[in-house]
Order: structure tokens, then sequence, then C-alpha cells
């Protein structure tokens, strides 16, 4: 290097080194992965392996230690056993491994008993120690069962059951297993199961259940060992058993209980139940629901399980069992607790001298945990002190650490439930720059590109990084240059002139270190002169041409593709230096040709095309179907095969790709032809296969893509021998069709199948389990044979074999089928009724016996009707409901009752025949319910300050009534609502007059009724007090978009109703449509309502209303006068009653509000735009009669700037100013943010201002349409360099 360089970096190096002085550095470093370094600097241990916390011992093995660390020089080890010093030495029984802690120790002959305790292994060197996790040794234990004799078990059929395991306690905890004598796992369900403490719990016993093998198993797993509890003996007796009972819980016992779980583990809830029939176990939980991927439910629902435990899921866990006669639930509290978990463990700290760091150390868990620091595994309060070290709870500030200051860390955080500890090594490293990069590196970079040079360096404190070129020139930071953090320079856009030798200086207070690299820039590889397309003939010559410019240093390779691929193996293919030759060209050298030209560095690529074309058109092909084959000849003749040759016909210049082979029977169906077989086109012989009795003929049919040949001349006849059949009927079934016989039928033979004269049919037949012998019986050919005198519905054996003149087929298939079935004998017993609600009943019933059910059991009918209300003493019978329940079902459920009724019911079986008798009625009574909504609610003498209301007692009341709620409040014109006033009214009153009201105010009211079970809907409607007594206002009814004004109705008033089954019908008009009520009191009929325009042709509108006694017409044309009744007709749909006609009129206009069209400030508003829009009109006018450009325009001409290009409407730019658009339609209006107009503002509708009336609307609400159609007649045309606001825009735009 010249001295002035040399001189220059001496300067250079002292001021590095002032500031390193200076300054206080605070970054903590990274060691590098390069193995010479890492050999050669200072390190405290590190474990790297080691035991498990808990580590239980089979005493068939050794005992193994893992305790493995590294560390410079490399660590000693040493053991603890129970807080005191493990001397191995000692023990003849212990080693060490070489070179590592791991102790292996043998206890063979010894008793494995003598090695149990806590161990924790130490490795340290001369910067410090690192300690293990305690390890806990404990002997794995498989104990025998202690010898009991077990008195056998009686039981009555019904009661609940548990059988102990109570397995010796074992380490690990043994495996339950129940199983029987021959190590079979006895089955389990939702009735039996076993419990997790091993126990086997019967809900119900069963005379199944007698066994006397009941064997609990326990398999300890580290032993491999399983120990046998004595059998237990089991017998249920039948003398009196347990009836039908609700649950009740057998585990956990009482209401609720509790559980603690640690985050992270498992939690298992379980709940077993007792009860007949068995309960079924549901799961749920308070405020929140299960996490689909960690629940699941084993044991046949019985035991939740929830994998990896949050805090999030504490709380109640409601487990419910539940049968036919019952529920009950158990709650079980679960708590989260949690061990220690790091939430930020300590991390290696790695320090130059008189830096600053810090260890910090935290830990979640529940409790609290403590957090203890050790330093080389002696608690930190019993080191000696530091003054650069200071501890602050959970962390550990280092500051102006000195050389010698290296020690191993420990954070131990623990709680009640655990602890979690770790090492953390703090290495305080003093050392001089090393300079990882090699020396005289080059890299070689194309110009244009970026160039990145590497310097690479270690130190303590870190070094910092200088940058020359050429020795003497200072590379700083800045648009070319960029000096990364690890000391790569790199230069952004390379070029000729960035070309030399660079040095990289890395400097720290303990000295220096230097390295020189060196960057060439070559020139870019381009091709000059692309291949062009060629369009060459056939058998001709082509060349391609790809002239190429490099860097002279850099040698180029050029490679052709042809479509994306390697060219041809071919030597017609001829590479040079620039060139591609092509000899004799074919259509398969058609395609894409590709030159890559590659270097080291770079390279480059082009792409052209060759296309062949003929020197003369060939001429056209005629493709036509093939002509037929000939020659057919038959050879290898046998009796179920022969062999057919042909000779193919002409293909037309299409090949042919099939032969069909068809055939004649002429014996069964002459002049039939049916496909027997295909042969591929490239064949003119087939292999016949043939069936026996047949008089063949065949015949050949060819295939081209173009399509079918005429078929063949036919082959000479061929006739096959007959024989036996081969095939018995398919199809055989077997059934009764009266109670005293049995139908057996089949598919028949068809005459290619029967193989033979004289086909019959052999059909046998024996009652199963009573007759020995098969009746047998030989018919003539047809498809089924009665069989009489048998018992009814009883199992029968069936089997058809087919005969003819020449033998029997095979053995047939036994079948099986039932003689004919007869209606049921019996009535179901025990029946009896659960009420469950007000609606709702669950009949019970007892099953009929299969014998006296006399056929297949297809379930049970319920047949119940209500015999009248308890309000009232006389009879109403309803039309009597049917509900049939399928299979064999001992209980169903009864919907849709009215409440505080009686009812009457009774049950009848039901098989494939019919109905058997009906059994006793019984009869039951519902519970109350809420009452329904009100008959009806008007006003009369109304006042300034007071009002009265009447109104009609609800058509259900489903109880009877205590009182009446009434409750009302104001309504000011903005439809806010006053406060809420409540009234409570006696049960026998239907008026009530309200004084003191605020005279011309609007009020709402609501109405309802209550029983015992509580109030039912209310009836709402509003009312005003005026000056004129005589205006009644009735509820608003919305009946179009904009109509705001008030309703009207015919007065209310009762129509008379046509026969005895309708009273009480009246309608009135509400905010949600027209609403009918009516009281119906005949047997249960199709309820219609049905309404149609008055003075109208049309017919009659019909809307179902089966099941209530009200009814919302919604939908009705406002301004329009209707006619509605209420039609019961019967199941022929036939009128069975009707009540008179009302006359409904739904208003044109409805609203609370004062019209704005007829205020001052509004009128005033509107004369203000239009003056406004008329000014602005006549300036459009004059600036169109102008013509030519605006002032805007010309300022653009007489500035023109070529970088500015005209933009368009859809990118956001500024359009050219121009007289040329003056006749396009304006493309925007003043409209509000919101993009929508207010109907309440309004007359204008946004319907003339879309496309077919539907305007879009995003899902905030926002316009999206645009606008177009009747808008067009609204917009002036004028130029685009104003907009022409409409009124209803401009109003909007000032609300």
């Amino acid at each position: 290097m010249p001295a002035m360089e040399g001189s220059g970096k001496r300067e250079l190096c002292k001021g590095v080194l002032f500031v390193l002085l200076w300054g206080h550095m605070i970054t903590a470093l990274e060691v590098p992965l390069d193995p010479k370094i890492l050999g050669e600097l200072a390190q405290p241990p590190t474990i790297t392996h080691q035991s498990p916390k808990n580590y239980i011992i089979d005493p068939r093995e050794n005992i193994v230690l893992l305790c493995e660390a590294k560390g410079k020089p490399h660590p000693s080890f040493s053991w603890t056993r129970n807080g005191t010093h493990f001397d191995i030495d000692e023990d003849p029984k212990v080693t060490m491994r070489p070179r590592s802690g791991t102790l292996v120790i043998d206890i063979s002959g010894e008793k494995a008993e003598a090695y149990e305790g806590i161990y924790q292994c130490m490795a340290r060197n001369i910067h410090g120690t690192a300690i293990s996790n305690n390890i806990v040794i404990r002997q794995s234990r498989s104990p025998l069962w202690s010898k009991e004799n077990i008195a056998p078990i009686l039981v009555q059929e019904g009661v609940s059951l548990v059988l102990r395991c109570q397995p010796p306690a074992g380490l690990p905890p043994p495996v339950i297993i129940w199983m029987d004598n021959n190590f079979q796992k006895l089955p389990q369900d939702g009735r039996v199961s076993q419990a997790m403490n091993g126990d086997l719990y019967f809900a119900n016993v069963r005379r199944q259940d007698s066994r006397n093998d009941y064997i609990c198993y326990a398999r300890f797993p580290h032993t491999q060992t399983i120990q046998q509890k004595q059998p237990v003996t089991v017998k249920v007796l039948n003398n009196s058993p347990a009836g039908e009972r609700p649950p009740t819980f057998l585990l956990p016992p009482g209401a609720t209980t509790s559980k603690v779980v640690l985050r992270g583990e498992v939690l298992e809830l379980e709940c077993i139940a007792e009860g007949l029939p068995t309960p079924k176990i549901s799961w749920h939980r308070d405020n929140g629901s299960f996490h689909n991927k960690r629940t699941s439910f084993k044991n046949f629902h019985k035991t939740l399980k929830i994998v990896d435990i949050t805090e999030g899921d504490a709380g109640d866990y409601r487990c419910q069992a539940e049968n036919s006669l019952g529920s009950l639930e158990h709650v079980i509290t679960v708590t989260v607790k949690a061990a220690p978990y790091w939430i930020k463990a300590p991390k290696n700290l790695i320090l130059s001298p008189k830096e600053t760091g810090a260890l910090t150390c935290q830990a979640g868990g529940d409790p609290k945990p403590e957090i203890t620091w050790l330093m080389n595994g002696i608690t930190i309060e019993n080191t000696h002190v530091d003054p650069s070290r200071k501890l602050e709870g959970d962390r550990i500030t280092f500051t102006d650490i000195q050389v010698g200051s290296s020690a191993v860390y420990q954070c131990n955080a623990s709680n009640e439930y655990g602890y979690v500890l770790a090492n953390s090594l703090v290495n305080v490293l003093a050392e001089p720059p090393r300079v990882l990069t090699p020396s005289n590196k080059v890299y070689q970079v194309i110009a244009g590109t970026r160039a990145l040079l590497d310097c690479a360096v270690f130190g303590s404190p870190i070094p910092v990084i200088t940058w020359f070129k050429d020795g003497h020139v200072s590379v700083t930071a800045g648009d070319q240059h960029s000096i990364y953090e690890n000391g790569t320079l790199e230069i952004q856009e390379a070029h000729s002139s960035h070309s030399g030798r660079y040095t990289c200086i890395a400097v720290n207070i303990l000295g220096s270190r230097e390295n020189q690299v060196f960057l060439e820039v070559k020139e870019p590889t381009r091709i000059l002169k692309q291949p062009e397309l060629k369009v060459v003939q056939r058998s001709r010559a082509v060349v391609f041409e790809c002239k190429v410019t490099h860097d002279p240093t850099l040698t180029p390779t050029t490679t052709w593709l042809k479509d994306d691929g390697g060219l041809p193996d071919d030597e017609r293919f001829m590479i040079g230096p620039e060139s591609l030759t092509i000899q004799d060209v074919t259509e398969a050298d058609v395609g894409s040709y590709t030159c890559i030209v590659n270097t080291t560095l770079d390279q480059d690529s082009a792409v052209t095309r060759l296309t062949v074309v003929e020197d003369t058109p060939p001429p056209l092909l005629v493709y036509e179907q093939p002509d037929p084959p000939m020659d057919l000849e038959l050879t290898d003749q046998r009796k179920r095969s022969i062999q057919l040759t042909w000779i193919p016909g002409d293909d037309h210049n299409s090949p042919i790709k099939k032969f069909f082979v068809q055939y004649e029977d002429a014996l069964h169906h002459p002049g039939v032809w049916k496909n027997l077989t295909e042969v591929p086109g490239s064949k003119t012989t087939a292999q016949l296969k043939l069936s026996p009795y047949v008089h063949y003929t065949f015949r050949v049919l060819a295939a081209n893509a173009v399509g079918f040949s005429l078929p063949s001349l036919p082959s000479q006849q061929y006739r096959t021998d007959p024989a036996a059949p081969d095939e018995n009927p398919s199809m055989v079934e077997a059934a009764g069709a009266e109670h005293n016989n049995l139908v057996i039928s089949w598919t028949p033979l068809t005459g290619l199948q029967s193989n033979g004269p004289g086909l019959q049919y052999k059909v046998s037949w024996m009652q199963q389990d009573v007759d020995k012998d098969w009746t047998s019986v030989t018919v003539a050919n047809v498809s089924k044979f009665v069989v009489s005198g048998t018992p009814t519905f009883v199992p029968y054996e069936v089997k058809v074999q087919a005969v003819n003149d020449y033998g029997s087929a095979p053995e047939p298939e036994v079948v099986l089928g039932y003689s004919g079935e007869d209606l049921p004998l019996a009535a179901p017993g025990r029946i009896q009724a659960v009420v469950q609600n007000s609606t709702l009943a669950e009949v019970h019933w007892e099953a009929v016996s299969s014998q006296m059910v006399r056929g297949r059991l297809k379930g049970y009918k319920v047949y119940y009707w209500k015999e009248r209300s308890l309000l009232e003493h006389n009879p109403q019978h309803e039309e009597q409901r049917i509900l049939t329940f399928n299979g064999n079902r001992t209980h169903g459920k009864l919907p849709g009752l009215h409440p505080f009724s009686l009812y009457t019911f009774n049950v009848r079986v039901l098989n494939g025949k019919g109905e058997g008798p009906a059994g006793p009625s019984q009869q039951f009574e519902t519970p109350e319910g809420v009452p329904g909504p009100l008959a009806f609610l008007r006003f009369t003498n109304i006042n300034l300050d007071s009002l009265t209301l009447e109104w009609g007692p609800p058509l259900r009341r489903n109880g009877r009534l205590l009182d009446y709620t009434l409750k009302y409040q104001t309504i000011n014109n903005t439809s806010e609502l006053g406060q809420l006033v409540e009234v409570s009214l006696p049960a026998n009153e239907t008026n009530f007059t309200l004084p003191n009201l605020k005279y011309s105010t609007r009020y709402k009211f609501y109405i309802s009724a209550r029983t015992k079970q509580g109030a039912g809907p209310a009836i709402t409607d509003e009312a005003v007090t005026v000056m004129d007594e005589a205006f009644i206002h009735q509820p608003s009814l919305d009946v179009g978009p904009g109509n705001t004004e008030s309703p009207h109705v015919t007065p209310l008033h009762t129509a008379r109703p046509v026969g005895p089954a309708f009273s009480n019908f009246s309608a009135s008009v509400r905010e949600d449509g027209a609403v009918v009520s009516w009281e119906f009191l005949g047997a249960d009929k199709n309820l219609y309502v049905e309404y149609m325009i008055e003075n109208s042709n049309e017919d009659w509108t019909r809307e179902v209303v089966n099941g209530s006694q009200t009814h919302t017409i919604k939908g009705l044309k406002p301004g329009t006068s209707f006619r509605v009744r209420v039609v019961a007709k019967d199941h022929s749909e036939q009128v069975a009653g009707s009540t008179g006609e009302l006359r409904v009129s739904v208003p044109a206009m409805a609203s609370r509000q004062v019209d704005i069209a007829t205020q001052g400030w509004f009128i005033g508003l509107m004369c203000a735009i239009a003056l406004l829009i008329l000014v602005l009109l006549i300036v459009c006018f004059i600036k169109r009669n102008k013509g030519g450009k605006y002032p805007v325009k010309e300022k653009e001409d007489a500035h023109a700037d070529p970088e500015i290009q005209p933009m368009k409407d859809d990118d956001g730019t500024f359009g050219e100013y121009s007289d040329t658009e003056d006749h396009k339609p304006l493309k925007g209006s003043l409209t509000p943010p919101s993009g929508t107009i207010r109907k309440e503002d309004s007359d204008d509708s946004l319907v003339d201002y879309g496309e077919g009336g539907d305007g879009q609307f995003n899902e905030d609400g926002s316009f999206i349409g645009q606008y177009s159609g009747k808008r067009e007649r609204d917009v002036v045309e004028c130029d685009r360099s104003s907009e022409v606001p409409s009124p209803v825009n401009a109003m909007n735009s000032f609300v």
C-alpha cells in the first residue's frame, strides 16, 4: 500500500477507536457458526440433553440418567441426590460415560428401591455452572391382588348394579379391562359401561346379564404384567322386577361437584346414571360452546374429554340424564389452574466489556409463579456482590460489565403445581476483529445490475466497517452505495467505472483488520439480429440467424429449442456459430424455435416460428361408411360354441374400428336380430358361445368413424341340441295374500334359457322349524303358485327349480317368506298419558305380543279428540285426530293440544292387514296456558282529556283469566314514544275510561289478558284526543311508498254468521295489514280467509288459516275496498259454513307527519332553487353559442407539455376541453354523499333515474346504479366544465 494510503487509513482507525472508547454499545453479539471461531471462543456450559423430570424405572433394566453439555473448555460433571452430593466413585454399580455426565446404574442383583430419589446434574467449567432439572426416580410397581371370597350377587331385574374393581395401587396406575373366562372383552353399551375408576355400572339389569365370569383385569403397562380379580357371579331374578323410573346419578353423587385441571392437560368429566328405560346422557356448557377440534365424547357419551385445556375452558358443565319418565342434571364446576410455563424464557447473552445487557424471565401460571434466580447453581443472594449486576424481580440488568463476569444464570419459576427451570449463559468476550470473507475474492456482475461485496467480520465489541476503493477513495453510503449492518457493500447499478479493488477495514477498541476483494463489471450479452419468421415449402431448406454481442472476457454458449423442448435427434438439423439450418423440411418441423445465448453471468433469448406449406394442394379424400362384410363361414362346430369368419368390405378411406355379430333364433323369436358380441376391426374371426335348443343364424356389421355398414348376408342356420336348464327362475318371493295362504311367485325363464322343450317348475315349501320334509308340486310354465290352509303369519322356506324334458336345473336357493296376515286380536295395555305442557302430552302403552299382532308389526295408532274446555261444562266434541307411530314403539307425543281442555284417547296396534281393536279409552286434562290476543279493541267517548277503551275477551282464553294489563304512552310527530304507563284491570271488565289525558295528543295503547301461566300477546292500537270528539284515528297502514295518510275502515261491527259454527266475526286495519278475527265453535274443518275487490268479477283470493282465529291480510292495494269472509270446508272441499261478508277499505295515503308541501319555508326554498337553475341554463346557453374552445383549453394549448397526456374518465385524469363533446350527455350530477334520495324530502323517485325501475344499492345502502333512461330528459346537454343539478339533487345538498 502506498505511504499516503497507509497514512490515511491510520488516521481513520484513530478516529474510529476514539468513537468506540467514548461511546457505549448496547447491542448484544451474535457468534457466527464458523467452526474455527466456535472452537477458539470461551463459552460457559450449556445443558444439551437430560432425562425427563419424572423417571419411572423398570427393575429389570439398568437406570440411565442422561446429562450432556457443551462448553469451552469442555465441562466436568457432578450429581446430587436428594439435595446432597452423590459420590459415584463409592458405588461400584454406578458409572459415568466418558466426556459426558450420563450415569448408568446397574441394578442387577440389587433392589431398585435403593436408588429412588431426586437427582440433579451439574456441568461446570471455569466460566460457570449449568444445572439440569430435578429428575425424580421411582420404581414401577405392579402389586398382587389381595385374595378375597366374593359372594354371588343376587339382584332383581330392572334395578341398577355396580361391580367394584378396586385394583391394587400401582406405579403408574393400571389399565382396567372387564373380560370373561375366555379373555373376551365384555360387551358394553349405553346401559352397561365401565367408569374411569374401573368399576362396571349397570343402569338396569336384564336376564341376560346373569353370568358367573365377570372378571376385572388390571394391566400394568410399565412392567407388562396383568393381575386378575376373583370372578364375580351375578344372578338376575325375575320374581319382583323393578318398574320404570326416572334417572338418578350413580356417578358422580349429588347435584354438584367440582374439578381442578391444569392448563395444557386433558379434562375428562364423567356422568353415569341409572333408570328404566336406560337414560341417555347429554352434555352442555354454561355460557359457551364446545371447541370441535379439542372436544370429544367417549364411553357412549358418558365421558366428556377436552384436550389441551386453557383458562377459557373453566366454568360449569352440565350433564343431563333423560329417559321417557323424566330428566336430571348434574353440574360440574371446572377450575383451571396452571403449572408454571414460559412467557419469555431468558436467552443466552453475549456481551462485550463495558456493554449493557439484561436477562428477562417471565413465566405464567395460576397461582402466579414465584421467580428465583441462581448463578452457577447457587441462589443469587448467596453469591458474591457484583456492582455491574442489578436484580429487579424477573429481570437482571448488567451495566458496564467486565471481563471475568461470565457465568450461567438459572431462572426457576415455581408454584404449587410444578416448576420450570432455564439456564442462560452470560458470556463476556473481548475479541479483536476477525474477517471471515476470503481475501482477494473476485466478484463479477453485468453492467446495469446490482453488485454485493461481502465483508463478514466478528469481534467484541462489534467492529465498525469502512470501505475504500483502489486503496484511497472512501466509499460512503449514498445514492449509488449502501452499507448493511453485516458489512456488505451494495452498488445498486454497477457500471464499468465501478470495476477495481475494494478494501474493507473492521475496527474495534482491541484492534483492526482489513480485507480486499475485486469487482469486475462485464458488458451484457445481447442478440443483435433475431431470427425471422419463416414460411417454406416442404422438402426445402430453411436457415434461422441469431447474431450475438457479448463481453470479450466471457464465452457465450448458444442453444436452440423447438416448442420449448430440445431439437429432434436428426441430422437434418445443423447448428452453426450463429445460425440453425434445417434441411428437407417436413410438416413435423412446424413449430416455434428459440435461440438462447448463455454466459456464466447472464443470458438472452429470441423466438421465431416455422410454417411449412405444400407445393401443390393434395386431392380431397372422400370418407364414407364401410361396405358390409362378405362370405360368412361357420367352422369348429361344437355343442356350446362355434367359430364365425368373414371378409371385410371396403372401408372407404376410414379404417374399420369394430365388427358387430348378430343372431336370429328362428325357433323362439323368428325375424328378430339381437347383438351377440363385438370384435375389434383388426380381426375377422369370432369364437361364439351358444345356448342349447336354439336355431341360430348369424350376420355381421362393420363400423368406422363415419358410421355403420349394412348387415352382411345371413350365414347358414346352425341348430344346437336340447339340454337340461342351466339356471333357475329369478326373483322368487313368498308372501300371503290371505290369512290362510302363501303365494309363491317368480320370474319365468325365457325361451333361450329353457334349453329344451317341456319347461316346467318344481315348487317346494316347508314351515320353518316345524316341518322336516319338503312339500313339492310341479307346475306348467307359469309365474306363481298358491299354498292354501296355512297358519297365520308363520315363516316358510321356499324354493323353485326349473325342469324340462332333458333334466333339472341345479339345486335352487332357499327363500324365506311368511304366510298371510290377519287383523290383530289384542289392544295395547297399561295405557297412560303424561302431560308435558299445555299443548303437548305423551302417551305410553304396553306393546302387544307378536302372537296377538298376527302379522308384521307396522306400528301403533293413537286416536284422540277434545271432549270440552275445562271452562265449559257442555261437551264440545271435536273431530277425531289420528297419529301413527311406526315400529315397535311404546310411547308417542300428541302435539297441538288446546290448553285447559279435557281429552279422550285410545291406542290400537297396526299390522300389514290393518288395525286391531281399540284399547280402553283414557282421559287427561291439559293445564292452563297463556291466553290469546283480545278479540278486538276500540275507542269511544273521545274527549279533550279522556277516552273510553272497549275490548272483547280473548277468543282462546286457555285458562281462567286473572286480569287485564293496559299500557299506554304518547307519540309525538317524529314517532318518538313517551313514558309507558301501566294499569291493571279486573278480569270481568270489558271497558275502561282513561281520564287526565293531554288534548290533541296521540296515544298508543297495549292491552293483554293474563292467566296464572302469564300474560298473552298484547293487541295494539292508537287514538288521538282532539277537539272534535267524532274523530277517532285508526292505526296507520303501509299501503305503498310515499303514501302516509290515515287509513279508513268500515266502522267496526260484528258480522252476522251464516250457520252455527262462526261468531264474533270482525275486521280492522292495522300497520301490518287488514286483521280479521272470528270465533269458530264447530268440529275441525279446513278454514280459509277469502277476500276480493268490491264490485269485481274476479274470483275470491283464498288463504289457509287452520288452527288460528285471527289472520292478517297483507299486500292489499291502497285506495281500494275489499269484501272479506271466513269459510269452513270439509275434507272433500265442500263448504260446511261461512261468516257474513265485511267491507274493508284501505286508504290511499297514511301518515302522522305534517305535509311539508303546504309549509311556507318549503315553498320559498323551491322558488330559490328554480331561480338558480334558470340562471345556470342562461349561462350555459351563452357559452354554447360562443363556440370554439374554453379559456382553459387555450391556456393548455399555449403551454403544451409533451409529458402531459389527455386523461380518461375511468382513470381519474383531466380530458381535453373541446366543443366536439357538446353533444355528449353529462356524466355527473350533484347527489347526497350516500348517493340516495330520501322519499320524505321529495316526490321524485329513484325509479325515474334508474334502468327498469330497480335501483341497485351496496350493502351499506349507497346507490351503485348508473343513471340513465328518464334521467336524460332532466340533464341539460352542456359542456363538461359545468354540471346542472336537478331540483331533487339541489334540495338534497341543503339537507
